[in-house]
């Protein structure tokens, strides 16, 4: 159970950052990971990058949720009918 404490703040500080400023940070840390190297820097900017990209990829599947959800609660308007009305001459 600590494991899994530690996962669920981790999450939580990691849904505290913002997506602009980490998507900022996506070139350099996809140009890190590309360069291998048997080092822990490399294997950090290669779990950062991933951070990165799980938190573009979760923005993503959100808004598109929302805005379904929008489209389906969303009220059609009725489609406009001309009223039964007759000229009449006095």
């Amino acid at each position: 159970m600590m494991f899994e404490s530690s996962l669920d703040k981790l999450a939580q500080q990691i849904l505290g950052l913002d997506e602009a400023s980490l998507a900022s940070l996506w070139g350099k840390y996809r140009q890190r990971m590309e360069q291998f190297e048997p080092t822990k820097e490399w294997e950090k900017a290669v779990v950062i990058f991933f951070i990165i990209n799980a938190v573009r990829a979760k923005n993503h599947i959100f808004n598109e949720q929302m805005m379904k959800r929008k489209r389906q609660t969303k009220p059609e308007k009725p489609p406009k009918v001309k009223p039964a009305l007759r000229l009449v001459k006095s």
